[in-house]
């Protein structure tokens, strides 16, 4: 039964990347994630199904963080989906959902983004500037192709290959043109010795950028600070989700909840009987 389960995680890797569009990141994950779960989970073969007991797998794990529980037993969840939609009945024990605590994102203020930009060199001020007023995942920046870019739209290409335009400001537009007509790309935005940059690069380009000012900053926090800016300048939720590529707005509910907290501080420091003193 092992040796079949092997089978099928190999047809399920390779489905998650040929019809699924997974990034060669994710498919790495899951694959570990089910490499280690199947060392502990205990596989019974009843009479018309296959019963996975998680039990074995859970204790294993049990000292981890509950996000980190989650996301591994999400992929047993998944490759369980997976078999059963291909005729293989599967069952699985034990498999009670971990709440995770939805923390706020912390996005960087306009402020902070503007000054770290003025101590920036050219590629770093292009690297920031697509972060922050496109939305990307560093992922999507990485890949961002010369042909997809237009005077006034950028196409995205995202999760599971989905593709969207985001509007491309015109400051944006004049300092790419002017970064792009000094190189010769072949085919992305960002090259290096005629291969795409690496993510870990882009992720350090944003790093240095913004030590310079004395903040530690992730692209990810630049494309918070792209939603964020966004829905407290009353742009809607559907509007900002789909600019963003998230496959649900439910995704960016979260963002409605910060923005919340930032009008609660606003209206504490503007309203004048909140600082009346007894």
């Amino acid at each position: 039964m092992k040796k079949l389960i092997q089978t099928k995680q190999k047809e399920f890797l390779k489905y998650l990347e040929d019809i699924r569009g997974y990034s060669d990141l994710t498919i790495k994950s899951y694959d570990e994630s089910l490499r280690e779960a199947f060392l502990h989970v205990e596989i019974l073969q009843e009479r018309r199904h296959i019963l996975l007991n998680l039990m074995p797998y859970r204790i294993k794990i049990s000292s981890l963080n509950p996000k980190t529980i989650s996301k591994k037993l999400s992929a047993i969840r998944s490759f369980a989906h997976y078999l059963n939609d291909n005729n293989m009945a599967v069952l699985l024990t034990a498999d009670d959902v971990i709440k995770v605590a939805k923390t706020l994102p912390k996005p960087i203020s306009h402020k902070h983004i503007i000054e770290a930009l003025s101590h920036a060199e050219e590629e770093e001020k292009v690297v920031v500037t697509l972060l922050y007023t496109l939305g990307l995942r560093v992922s999507e920046l990485a890949s961002l192709e010369l042909k997809n870019i237009s005077e006034e739209w950028v196409r995205v290409i995202g999760k599971g290959n989905k593709q969207r335009d985001v509007p491309l400001l015109l400051n944006s537009k004049k300092l790419l043109d002017e970064y792009l007509s000094k190189s010769s790309r072949k085919k992305f935005v960002f090259e290096k010795n005629g291969e795409k940059l690496s993510e870990n690069s882009l992720r350090y380009i944003v790093l240095k950028v913004f030590r310079r000012v004395g903040l530690k900053v992730s692209p990810h926090q630049l494309r918070h600070s792209f939603a964020s800016q966004l829905l407290n300048g009353s742009a809607p939720i559907a509007d900002v989700s789909e600019l963003l590529g998230h496959s649900s707005m439910a995704t960016t509910q979260i963002y409605t909840k910060l923005g919340s907290a930032l009008k609660q501080q606003n209206y504490n420091m503007a309203h004048p009987l909140c600082g009346v003193k007894e």
